[in-house]
């Protein structure tokens, strides 16, 4: 945006956060581009390997921590927050959620957040329509919109900006909201008034490093993501290592457990938008019905869906460990015998997760 622009910075702040609710969002924030207490904390956490597979964290350098060298022209970030709690969900979730996975080890675990529509495509397209209702008001200005698509800390600008802080499990938390939201970015060349950042309310609380099934959350604000389910099922292309893969359960796609017993998401918001509302084939479903399914089957269901990114060898992959874990825990024959059934036409990969999971019969 040029120098020429004038205009009353609080009265579009204002503005912005009056479109943001009609748009979804539940909040909206102003971040400056100084991130650099942030350098040392990213740096430290890529040369420990935490990030493990994940190159493209380490590719763009200390980018990631440097908006207005990312996107050159920036001067201030707009944060958006997204709550995606479906628009049913029940009072007492989280009891729900615990249930699943404590005692029907037959049913596959998703994150909340992947049951409904990739939050990517729906997070993205309505940050876009926000800037466009800025450009509507004031004219042309510079912007790039993000949503967890590029090189961007987005919960360091969320904790500048008061979208809330970063807890103990490194992600974003409200007192209002708990973490149960998707945060998007907005880069902007338009001097906006920053909006201030929100005290830390995780005090003496360790309930998300004690939770945590794999021990990936090393110590407060540190985590190991080599270790980090979420990261074994999503973003790890190869094997699952062996020692991890009793601690998955049923988990298939993801992992909520450091968000379930956080004692600030007894405040979290349910989604208004129908985008978010869990599909049936995702919520709770049996882990036979899934292992049963083509990868016709798979691209179908997964249509629109933030898993299809997975591919459906990974997705085997994962069904696989939890129906192992399954096996272990019921006895089931007739889960073996469904291993059994597709091991030789199955990818070396997923063959030898349904070694590892037919062995956990003889050891159950």
């Amino acid at each position: 945006m040029s120098e020429s622009h004038v205009l009353d910075g609080d009265a579009l702040l204002a503005r912005l956060r009056a479109w943001g609710r009609e748009l979804g969002f539940s909040q909206i924030g102003i971040a400056d581009v100084d991130l650099s207490s942030a350098e040392s904390h990213f740096v430290a956490w890529l040369a420990d390997g935490f990030h493990g597979a994940m190159d493209y964290m380490s590719a763009h350098g200390l980018k990631r921590a440097r908006p207005a060298e990312l996107v050159p022209g920036t001067v201030r970030v707009v944060t958006a927050r997204l709550d995606y709690l479906p628009r049913g969900t029940a009072p007492g979730w989280q009891a729900i959620e615990w249930r699943r996975l404590d005692d029907e080890p037959e049913r596959a675990t998703i994150s909340l957040y992947a049951r409904g529509r990739d939050y990517h495509k729906v997070a993205r397209a309505r940050l876009q329509q926000l800037a466009d209702r800025v450009g509507e008001e004031i004219g042309a200005f510079g912007h790039r919109v993000f949503t967890d698509s590029a090189p961007v800390l987005e919960v360091e600008l969320a904790a500048k900006s008061g979208i809330g802080w970063r807890g103990k499990h490194t992600l974003a938390l409200d007192r209002d909201a708990g973490s149960m939201f998707f945060l998007g970015e907005i880069y902007i060349d338009v001097a906006l008034p920053p909006t201030p950042p929100v005290e830390s309310h995780c005090g003496s609380c360790s309930a998300c490093i004690d939770v945590c099934p794999t021990a990936a959350i090393v110590g407060p604000y540190r985590l190991d993501a080599r270790r980090c389910i979420s990261y074994l099922t999503i973003e790890l292309k190869e094997a699952i290592p062996v020692e991890l893969r009793a601690a998955i359960g049923n988990r298939i796609y993801g992992c909520d457990d450091c968000q379930l017993v956080c004692p600030w998401n007894k405040y979290a918001k349910t989604s208004p938008l129908a985008d978010f509302d869990a599909r049936p084939a995702f919520d709770g479903p049996e882990l036979l019905a899934l292992w049963a399914w083509s990868e016709a089957d798979f691209l179908h269901a997964t249509e629109g869906s933030a898993i299809r990114r997975i591919g459906h060898e990974r997705w085997q992959r994962n069904l696989a460990v939890a129906l192992g874990n399954a096996l272990r825990a019921t006895g089931n024959a007739a889960i073996a015998a469904a291993l059994r059934a597709k091991r030789e036409s199955a990818s070396a990969l997923v063959r030898e997760h349904i070694d590892w999971a037919l062995g956990q019969g003889s050891a159950s």
